[in-house]
Order: C-alpha cells, then structure tokens, then sequence
C-alpha cells in the first residue's frame, strides 16, 4: 500500500501501522513487530515522486516542524524554514519527517502498548540506537513510494540521522544537510545525558520505569534533566546576555526560590518540558544517542563509514559558539568526506547562541541552506 501525499500547504499526517510480516529488526538483534511511525508533511509528491524532502528532528523535538503543536499549541520548531517562500517551500517540495522510533509522539516507544502483553512496555521496550531510527524512517519513505529523497536535513540528534542515511542508504538520497551535528558522541555529551537520566530514575514516581501502571509520572526528575540538558544548549554567552545576574524580584529571599532570572528560567523550562515529553522515551532517545558512534563498525575509521556515498552531496553547518557539538567535530565529517571522494560544502556561523542557534534566528544559515537547496533542485531537474 502506497502513502498519498497532499496537495494542501497546511499539515497532514498520521499513524502508518506496519504489517507484523514488516517488523523493524534492531542493531540489539530484537526487532518490533506492528511498528507505528508517526508523521507529518507539507505540500504533495510531484509526478515522478523526486522532490520528497525528509527532515530528521533532535531530541526533544517532533514531527510537528511547521505547523501548531498539538500538544503546547505552540508553532512548529522550524517555521522559520518550512513554508512558502522559505528554503522548504511546500510549492517546491514534499517536506516529511517523522516523530523517532521511541518517541513519545505516537511512534512506537516505551510508552506505546506490548501487543504481546496488552501492558505499556516501560522498561522491557529494546534499547534502540540511530541506525534503528533511521531504518524505520526507511521504512517509511518506502511506504510512500518514494526511491530517492533530494535531501535529508537535520540538527543535532537530526544531524546524527543524517550521517546515518548517507552511511545505510546512498543509494537512496541524492543530497544531506547535518547541521550542527557530530559522527559520535564524546564523553562530555554522555556525561550530561548520564545525569539526565539518572534524575529521572531517582524520582520516586518512576517505579522502575512502570508509572504508567501506576498512574503516577516521574515529573521532577525529568524536569531536572531537562534543565541540565538545555544549559547545554545555549553558550555563557547567551546565558550571560539573557539573564546575567539579574534578579527574579527586588532584594534576596535569603533562601531557595528562583533569585536569579536564570533559576526561573530553568524552572519553567522543566515545568513546560513534562507536559509533552514521556520519561522513559527521553531515557532510552539519549542512550540511542550515547551509543552513536558512525566510525565504529568501520574500524575507528570514519572515511569508510561513507565508502558508499561519493555521490551525495553534502552540506555541514556548525555554530562557533555551539560547545556541545563544536565545530571540530563537524570539521572531522567534512575531512571524512572528502577523503571518501564526497562533495561536501562547509559553513562555519558565527552565532553566540549555542548549539540551539539552528533553531533560533540564524540569517547565514537560512541563506547557506537555501542556496545549497537550490544548487540541488537544479541538478536534479526541479524548479
């Protein structure tokens, strides 16, 4: 059965449910059976199915990029990009991007229910890594009838799916775009992410990862997590621009409240955070992100990981201020492709935003992308 995109520049999406004869089989040798992916997308197919568009999201985010969020009510995370007249024109292109395997936006995941049970999966979901990820989005695109994608973009989390296609599947998409992205991660990101996850599993409402059984959240634990993770999103400069040392209200309160406009800050990132994001997908996304390593299976040496794909062309976007995923590690990508035979263009953005400049206001980057995507609709035939 084929996907029918829609000629609508509004959202349109749903849950596609494979057959139990399609499982997803994993890299920890399990597989999913029944897997539901759930998508979005923005504008239709063309007649010989050439223009489609994938869009891989990070961590915290979804498949909703363009359009009001269900959940928050909030725009899409990337309105700036996706829409007419913008570098992803539903005009032009068959945007899609699908919320991850493990995610909590009605793709399978820990939360989802065991058919084998009738019970939410919890703990006993497998662990799951890029690469699965980026078989169910395969999967996916093949449903859909679509051979080859123009593109694949990301950032960071995206990022990392975006090497993992050009390393799976060349073969089956003609451009990527890995913006502020890494081929692995170092033992910095893993430490933050240990920390994240080891708060939510302190909370005494996790139970063992079964709260859903009994209705309870473990709402505290991951709110701290989130406000550790997203410190590590903006740069000392962002933070000291934004806030500095400003207080919350006049004079001290001598205690533990929010003093400072950072702490509140922080606060409400973490209270926001548990209203739209499960527990147990944030623990088992970052473990699937702790365990990149693209390099790895081809003896340490990443050059080889991209033996296959000479062909793509390759856009690398990395911000000067982004200490999470610095921009050597995306000068590190851009030495592999060259040395595997790739084309490969690179932009260094000077931004004193941090690493969540490639969601925030970021005019080079819009104009690097947009060009990079023009220069590919033209080789390939699309105007």
């Amino acid at each position: 059965m084929t996907l029918e995109a829609t000629s609508e520049i509004e959202q349109r999406g749903g849950v596609w449910r494979f057959p139990a004869d399609q499982p997803l089989r994993l890299d920890s040798g399990g597989r999913i059976e029944g897997l539901e992916i759930a998508w979005a997308s923005y504008g239709r197919l063309n007649a010989d199915r050439s223009n489609a568009v994938l869009i891989c999201h990070a961590l915290t985010l979804d498949q909703h990029v363009a359009a009001t969020h269900p959940v928050t009510g909030k725009p899409g995370w990337w309105t700036r990009l996706v829409g007419p007249g913008k570098p992803l024109d539903p005009a032009r292109h068959f945007i899609l991007c699908a919320n991850v395997v493990g995610g909590c936006q009605g793709s399978t995941g820990p939360g989802s229910v065991n058919p084998a049970t009738g019970r939410p999966w919890g703990l006993t979901f497998p662990v799951i890594t890029i690469a699965d990820m980026v078989r169910a989005q395969a999967m996916l695109v093949e449903a859909m009838g679509v051979e080859t994608l123009l593109a694949v973009v990301g950032g960071s989390m995206g990022g990392m799916q975006v090497l993992q296609w050009a390393a799976s599947y060349p073969e089956r998409i003609f451009s990527a775009v890995c913006v502020a992205g890494a081929a692995r991660h170092s033992a910095q990101n893993i430490a933050f992410h240990e920390v994240g996850r080891q708060a939510i599993m302190a909370d005494p409402d996790w139970r063992g990862g079964d709260y859903a059984l009994h209705g309870t959240r473990p709402e505290k634990g991951l709110a701290v997590a989130r406000m550790a993770a997203h410190i590590t999103y903006l740069s000392e400069m962002a933070l000291q621009r934004k806030f500095g040392r400003e207080l919350q209200r006049d004079g001290l309160s001598w205690g533990f409240d929010a003093d400072f406009q950072v702490e509140s800050y922080l606060r409400h990132q973490g209270a926001s955070f548990v209203d739209r994001f499960d527990a147990n997908s944030y623990l088992y996304i970052t473990r699937a992100m702790d365990y990149f390593d693209l390099a790895a299976a081809h003896g340490g040496v990443l050059a080889e990981a991209f033996s296959g794909a000479r062909d793509i062309r390759f856009c690398i976007l990395s911000f000067t201020s982004d200490w999470l995923y610095p921009t050597p590690e995306s000068r590190h990508i851009v030495r592999a492709l060259n040395a595997a035979g790739a084309r490969a263009s690179f932009v260094e953005i000077e931004s004193d935003k941090g690493h969540d400049a490639f969601l925030l206001d970021e005019p080079v980057m819009d104009a690097a992308l947009a060009g990079f995507l023009d220069s590919v609709c033209t080789a390939r035939g699309l105007k």
